[in-house]
Formats: structure tokens, C-alpha cells, sequence
């Protein structure tokens, strides 16, 4: 289940954070959670499985639109289609809004075969 993030959510966000390749950095860790705790049109969402939280998913929001920021599964709990249901939940959230990868999360948005074949600005 896709769930808002929060401050009592800040160790284990950093942690699925830190899979991202440009997020290994402590001090850029925390300036990214930071944007995504201060700025209105940025929203961080985790991925509840049971008790666990197992994913995350950050983006970033305008207008009708939304770019996928960072999208990141515990490494124990790949391939089990997570990133694709976290990605579905998203879209059922804002089926107004059309989604994009950015060049940071294309290649895992495309893992996930949603739909189609896509670059990295094709809509999802």
C-alpha cells in the first residue's frame, strides 16, 4: 500500500533513498528529504508491505503532470513486481496527472512494463 511520507519515516526513506545513484551522499540524503519535507509540489511516498516498509517513490508535481523523482525497492524484495505496483497505486492516486520518468528512473520505470515501450519523457 502506498503511503504518505512523514517525519517518523526520515531513517527508513533515507535508507530506500539511498539506493539511487545519486543519492549516496549523507549530506545530499538529507537535502533531498528536506525538499521533499518543505516544498509544496514535491511528495515522497513509501511503500507499506504488512508491517514493512519496503519502497519509496518521490515526485514532483505540476499542473496536471507529475515526474518521477526517485523510485527505489529494498534489494530483498526485488522481483516481486513492487516498483510496478508502487508506480500502479500512483497513477490511481492522480488519474489526472500524467507521469514521467526522469533520467535517473527511466530504466527502472521501463523494468517495470507497464504498459509499453518508453524513453525516459514518455509518459507512463
Amino acid at each position: 500500500m502506498l503511503i504518505r511520507y512523514k517525519k517518523s519515516f526520515e531513517k527508513i526513506a533515507m535508507g530506500l533513498l539511498s539506493f539511487m545513484p545519486t543519492e549516496k551522499d549523507l549530506k545530499k540524503l538529507q537535502q533531498t528529504i528536506k525538499q521533499y519535507e518543505s516544498e509544496e509540489d514535491q511528495k515522497l511516498f513509501l511503500w507499506r508491505q504488512e508491517e514493512d516498509i519496503i519502497g519509496l517513490l518521490g515526485v514532483k508535481f505540476a499542473d496536471r503532470s507529475g515526474e518521477i523523482q526517485h523510485i527505489s525497492v529494498n534489494p530483498s524484495h526485488r522481483q516481486q513486481g513492487i516498483g510496478k505496483a508502487m508506480v500502479k497505486s500512483l497513477k490511481e492516486l492522480y488519474p489526472e496527472h500524467q507521469f514521467i520518468a526522469n533520467e535517473y528512473t527511466a530504466a527502472f520505470i521501463n523494468k517495470c512494463d507497464l504498459d509499453d515501450d518508453r524513453t525516459d519523457e514518455a509518459p507512463l
